[in-house]
């Protein structure tokens, strides 16, 4: 209960009691009331300044969390296009340089994206620079990546063609060292041995005994096994593909039939001395695009050094061939 409160009139000479008005007590709350509000918008504000709240404290925790996270990604974005680079730089230098493919343009490598705005979505936000900055720079990593990996694609297939093609050319010595007399004749003008005149000799001849085994140089298919072609007397002829032909004379018997498929090493037949031969050798000739070609150029597949140099030597006399 309130204390009443009195004031003395000098006029009446007696003590009066203090009556409070209305309007005055409602002007003494509402000053208290705005003082209240003013004392405490100024708690809040100045706390606010020096005190964080459990809101506040989690969203910076989140905050943190995405710097430390976007700082991640960049890591992890600059590592894979350093990994990407080397590949690229690999794949226009040695496997495409090897392969004689022509390499793939820097500019068609880091091409850009252009036309309508990819990232439109993504503006109007407080970070929106970095975001668009980082999409971008993934799509462009994205788009490399395609680029290379269709690169390596073609590069397969081309390592295909090109073990197909090393298999088939004719590569290996149709007779063994081992098994060798001596080597009778090379390719170019010697003298024939019935007519003795000087003539072109197409082939190269291998001296060795009757039933001597021979081999097939490359991977192919057998298109002639017959007598019926003149002066070879029974031989076989091989289609390599890509324009080449191996062509083995004089056989004594065969070992294969028309239209089988061979690989390189396998027994074809064996040495004879049929057709025009003056002594049992192998006749052995080599052709490209129906052209003959000299069969000294394909031996790297079955001969050191020094066995090729010797066969050298031998070849390039000029002698007497067997046929």
């Amino acid at each position: 209960m309130s204390k009443v409160k009195y004031y003395y009139d000098s006029e009446t000479l007696s003590y009066r009691k203090i009556e409070r008005k209305k309007r005055r007590t409602f002007k003494f709350a509402a000053m208290f009331i705005l003082a209240a509000a003013l004392f405490g918008f100024l708690f809040v504000f100045i706390a606010s300044q020096y005190v964080e709240s459990p809101k506040e404290r989690a969203l910076k925790r989140e905050l943190a969390n995405m710097q430390l996270q976007y700082q991640l990604l960049n890591k992890k974005m600059d590592e894979a296009q350093t990994v990407l680079s080397s590949i690229e730089d690999r794949d226009n230098n040695i496997y495409r340089l090897y392969f004689e493919a022509n390499p793939i343009p820097e500019e068609q490598r880091k091409a850009g994206f252009g036309g309508v705005n990819r990232y439109k979505n993504l503006e109007g936000f407080d970070n929106s620079k970095l975001i668009i900055e980082s999409n971008k720079r993934i799509d462009i990593l994205q788009k490399q990546i395609v680029v290379q990996s269709k690169s390596l694609d073609e590069i397969a297939e081309l390592a295909k063609e090109k073990e197909k093609l090393l298999a088939a050319i004719p590569a290996i010595q149709p007779v063994r060292n081992e098994d060798l007399t001596r080597m009778a004749s090379g390719y170019g003008t010697r003298i024939d041995p019935f007519t003795k005149a000087r003539k072109m000799h197409w082939g190269m001849d291998f001296t060795a005994p009757r039933g001597t085994p021979i081999y097939a140089t490359g991977d192919g298919v057998v298109t002639r096994a017959d007598n019926r072609s003149t002066g070879y007397g029974n031989h076989i002829r091989i289609d390599h593909g890509y324009g080449y032909v191996s062509l083995y004379a004089h056989l004594y018997k065969y070992n294969v039939r028309k239209n089988q498929k061979v690989k390189r090493g396998d027994l074809i037949g064996f040495v004879g001395s049929t057709g025009r031969s003056e002594a049992p050798h192998l006749h052995y000739e080599v052709f490209k695009d129906e052209q003959r070609i000299n069969p000294i150029n394909f031996y790297y597949g079955s001969l050191t050094a020094e066995e090729f140099n010797e066969l050298l030597e031998h070849a390039s006399m000029e002698n007497q061939s067997l046929d």
